[in-house]
């Protein structure tokens, strides 16, 4: 298990700061047609041929950065020269790196987002190749009937970019360390997380796709547990929330032996609103977890001190128990206009 264990971790890879160079243009050529019986035949160069693109794809089949992890410098291609008879130089080789849905591109030295790739097959240039020269047919004239000169190509560009990964699910599981989250996610899908009752067993984002009425189902994400102080960099950080950006509904989970579900649901409210106020709009539900350990009286004197701003589910993951209704409130969530 142990081994299991921090073979995902290493396996798990969702940052890459990676320094690509796009490819250099070809030169335009400066030919002048030389042929039997033909004289003066004029400039017949042809342009050079563009520069690599780098390109990032969409690839539904990847869930993870680490095929990227070790590829500190990528180049493509550069564009070869062109040549007689208006022949156009060879593109240079695009340079294309499949990369999982949910990937955010980042320029490394002024943190702005780029682009974010969301679709399968979806391809989006990070950087474009240097244009290919113009050959000297491009500058005949009435006036100059043999130009002697075309154009250089245009150099590539270069630069550290950054690759984040927001795992892409309905539903992201919010809540401290050991409130439930994989053993919940182990038993509505089949996902098989690591589970232990100590602090931080998940480490990495867990996916389970969660079987629904009529054939249906939704994708839930065991986002690894928040504690106060995350979005300033403490326990694990701000290294997961971003996971959360990618979730249309926020389960935030509680369980029922906390000291005040209120006091721990808006701690972990206000870490996602230090980190991206944005966070707040999304739909969001609460579960109270572990109440097999309740009686009726307590969950009652329980229900008095729930928030009033969110839809609450009681549930127990172990007696399986409120399951059906969380399903219900969670699909109506998803698919809700609010």
């Amino acid at each position: 298990m142990k081994k299991n264990r921090k073979e995902s971790q290493i396996n798990f890879v969702d940052y890459v700061k990676i320094h690509f160079t796009s490819g250099n243009g070809g030169s335009g050529s400066a030919h002048l047609r030389r042929e039997k019986f033909v004289a003066k035949g004029g400039p017949d160069g042809g342009d050079g041929g563009r520069g690599g693109h780098i390109i990032l794809r969409g690839n539904e089949q990847k869930w993870t950065l680490l095929h990227l992890k070790y590829r500190k410098h990528i180049k493509a291609g550069h564009g070869e020269n062109g040549g007689k008879q208006t022949s156009t130089g060879a593109f240079g080789r695009d340079e294309v790196l499949e990369v999982p849905l949910g990937t955010v591109a980042r320029d490394a030295e002024t943190g702005e987002k780029l682009f974010e790739i969301t679709k399968h097959g979806e391809e989006q240039i990070l950087m474009k190749g240097g244009m290919g020269g113009r050959g000297n047919v491009h500058f005949k004239s009435p006036t100059n009937q043999t130009p002697r000169y075309a154009q250089p190509g245009q150099e590539g560009s270069e630069g550290w970019k950054i690759l984040e990964l927001k795992v892409l699910a309905d539903v992201g599981l919010v809540g401290f360390p050991n409130a439930g989250k994989s053993t919940l996610l182990s038993v509505v899908s089949a996902a098989k997380p690591e589970i232990a009752s100590y602090a931080f067993t998940t480490l990495t984002p867990n996916l389970g796709i969660v079987p629904y009425r009529d054939d249906r189902s939704f994708v839930m994400a065991d986002i690894p547990g928040i504690i106060e102080g995350a979005a300033e960099g403490k326990g694990l950080g701000t290294r997961f929330l971003r996971h959360i950006e990618r979730n249309s509904v926020l389960l935030f989970m509680v369980p029922c032996d906390a000291d005040s579900i209120v006091q721990e649901y808006e701690v972990l409210l206000n870490e996602l609103r230090k980190y991206n106020p944005e966070l707040l709009d999304k739909n969001r539900l609460l579960a109270v977890t572990k109440t097999d350990m309740l009686d009726e009286e307590l969950t009652n004197e329980l229900k008095k001190e729930l928030p009033q701003d969110i839809d609450c589910v009681f549930i127990s993951s172990i007696a399986q128990t409120g399951l059906d209704t969380l399903k219900d409130k969670i699909w109506q969530a998803i698919n809700s206009n609010s």
